[in-house]
């Protein structure tokens, strides 16, 4: 009897081996361990794992092998990637396991199958072997910063947003110590001031509402080289925070506000920026001066008389965000909110200046004189632009002084290697003379 001709009660009849594994205890899944793995960590929801495997009919003919193919399956576990038997499946397996699963169709491909190797209403068997688990990467670049491993899956697909207010159970601990455990209420963008690493407030906003979650967190995201003293955690430490998102509500999306709500809003967190500013936290100032960007940048339904005030607002948070960047040394992302604030007004003192400082940390010491000399055209008085464009000067005749050093001994060692070239092609040319006359 081939799976295509097994009907559904027929099916329910036929003895197979395993442990049901499934929720409700349906029989829709069975496990049997051929191999027994290594360790006792377990795969988590999220989690990209690394399997082979070879599915059969339940009648033993083969629709698809990993192993033949000679290339590992990854997916991400219990993101609806893959069958539903898969998803369970793999979550109760070790590293180095290989089990048996048998699939009834509800946990595989159902009433439609998959044509041509897989008949509608079909059992599928497949022999499963677990290489490798990791958690998943919430970063942007996915640079590794941040690895999310989830312990109980959140409700709904909404998750909070800069400036949401949100409510989390946090504990953070470094090489096994505890040193932070607490019950908060914050909106996003104010973690800092409560003593929290960026990352933890990034980890939040890839979160879903009752979301329980495991971060590790790298120090990129953490406390950076410098450590933090109050929690006694050294430079360049790896941290592990578990957050429960207990609720959250989130702020008002620009879409979402008209224009009068958008300006009001975005005088608010003007003044919240340039607090935070105030108190070194330029993380924090950024965020709030990148609200108002976000708010007005494409506003084009402003009430008569109100366009000036928009702008006014847009050029204050650029300039703001480029000297927040430059406080954190990050020169090519002030540059960008320089060029954006000249866009608004290209004459702009502060503008100019700034993205001549920008420049010069990004070593392009040309053109931040130039920034700097059309600030001293048009703002004579302006001291530090003078002492800007000398400090300049000084470093492009380094520059100079070093490239011709470099260039001297460049042309030396060519010279070397020519003298060399010669003086072997002289001995070739003597000895082949010597040859010669001995044949001769």
């Amino acid at each position: 009897m081939t799976a295509e001709e097994v009907t559904n009660e027929e099916q329910n009849n036929i003895p197979m081996e395993g442990e049901d594994i499934t929720q409700k205890k349906d029989g829709g899944v069975l496990k049997l361990v051929k191999q027994e793995g290594t360790g006792t960590e377990l795969p988590m929801t999220g989690d990209k794992v690394f399997v082979h495997y070879v599915g059969t009919l339940l009648d033993g003919t083969p629709f698809d092998s990993s192993r033949e193919r000679g290339e590992k399956f990854s997916f991400e576990l219990g993101k609806g990637q893959v069958i539903k038997a898969w998803d369970l499946g793999v979550a109760t397996m070790k590293v180095g396991e290989i089990s048996q699963l048998i699939c009834k169709p509800e946990y595989a491909y159902g009433t439609a199958g998959s044509p041509p190797k897989i008949p509608p209403n079909a059992i599928l068997v497949f022999q499963v072997e677990l290489f490798e688990f990791r958690g998943e990467d919430i970063t942007e670049g996915e640079d590794g910063g941040i690895i999310r491993r989830i312990i109980t899956k959140g409700e709904g697909y909404t998750k909070p947003n800069e400036g949401a207010a949100v409510e989390v159970c946090l504990e953070g601990s470094c090489e096994g110590k505890v040193f932070d455990k607490r019950e908060l209420k914050f909106e996003l963008g104010d973690g800092e001031s409560l003593g929290l690493p960026s990352g933890v407030e990034k980890a939040l906003t890839a979160m879903e509402q009752g979301e329980e979650s495991l971060f590790i967190i790298k120090p990129k995201y953490g406390y950076g080289n410098t450590g933090n003293s109050k929690y006694n955690i050294p430079g360049e430490a790896t941290l592990q925070y578990k957050l429960k998102l207990t609720t959250f509500e989130k702020a008002k999306e620009s879409w979402e506000m008209n224009s009068a709500e958008k300006l009001e809003q975005s005088i608010i967190v003007k003044e919240k920026g340039t607090q935070y500013f105030k108190e070194g936290k330029y993380r924090q100032a950024s965020v709030q001066y990148k609200r108002i960007v976000s708010w007005l940048e494409n506003e084009s339904s402003l009430p008569e008389g109100e366009e000036q005030k928009a702008q006014a607002l847009r050029l204050a948070a650029h300039l703001n965000l480029a000297m927040c960047f430059l406080k954190l040394q990050e020169p090519s992302s002030s540059f960008d909110n320089c060029d954006k604030a000249l866009e608004l007004d290209e004459t702009n003192e502060k503008a100019l200046f700034r993205r001549g400082e920008a420049l010069f940390a990004m070593k392009e010491f040309d053109r931040a004189r130039a920034d700097f000399q059309r600030v001293i055209q048009l703002y004579p008085s302006n001291k530090a632009a003078k002492s800007q464009v000398a400090l300049c000067q000084k470093q492009i005749k380094e520059q100079h002084e070093k490239d011709k050093r470099l260039y001297a001994n460049m042309f030396q060692k060519f010279a070397e290697r020519d003298a060399k070239v010669r003086q072997t092609s002289l001995k070739d040319e003597k000895h082949l003379g010597t040859r010669m006359c001995y044949f001769q």
